[in-house]
């Protein structure tokens, strides 16, 4: 497989734009334990409650073949995740899957023999797989910031209405916090890699501004 090694920490909004699983589907799975993010809180309900990490969004876009595209039923892909417990973390994704009518098909690595998951029953087919890379062009889409580098915004649905920096969910005042508490802007930028330089020194110079 194809290295996973990308930094990121994705909300459940950018989650469903890049995966096409809907936040109404992400939000029951992770209250039913069918798909719980990586990064989380008790409180799902507050900003940032639900945080998914590269993997979970590889294994989601998986997910969202089997079950919005494929029409899977939930309640069989339940029983195919506790099949595949043993796996952790990596059930939907450490090994390829097939669809045979309406369940779910996998190859074992150690055989290479392709089973029903449930059943167990031996089955051929043509294979579903989710790449890797594609995951990785859409978050780049995503994240692409080329015309709003450098600008603050307030939106009524991003943020609680805080200003914040331009294409991301990042309130200029956590920013300023930093900087208050001595960090450089390299620094910030090191434990923020949304934001840009250019960001920062746009934040000071608007405090320094409000401050005059």
């Amino acid at each position: 497989m194809e290295s996973d090694a990308v930094i990121g920490a994705f909300s459940d909004e950018q989650a469903a734009r890049i995966t096409g699983v809907s936040l109404n589907q992400l939000r029951q799975w992770d209250a039913v334990g069918f798909f719980k993010p990586s990064y989380g809180v008790k409180q799902a309900h507050v900003p940032f409650g639900r945080i998914y990490s590269f993997r979970d969004l590889v294994a989601l876009q998986v997910l969202n073949d089997l079950r919005n595209q494929k029409r899977i039923p939930l309640q069989h892909l339940k029983a195919v995740s506790g099949k595949l417990a043993h796996l952790g973390d990596e059930r939907w994704t450490a090994t390829t899957l097939y669809v045979l009518g309406k369940r779910v098909v996998f190859e074992d690595p150690d055989t290479l023999e392709r089973e029903e998951v449930v059943s167990g029953q031996r089955v051929f087919n043509i294979p579903l797989r989710v790449v890797i890379r594609s995951t990785k062009k859409k978050i780049a889409e995503m994240n692409d910031r080329s015309d709003s580098v450098g600008k603050i915004e307030k939106h009524r649905y991003v943020a609680q209405n805080v200003r914040v920096f331009a294409g991301t969910r990042v309130p200029v005042s956590t920013i300023l916090d930093f900087v208050s508490a001595g960090y450089s802007v390299p620094d910030i930028v090191r434990e923020f890699p949304g934001l840009y330089p250019e960001d920062i020194e746009t934040a000071i110079a608007d405090q320094e501004r409000s401050a005059a």
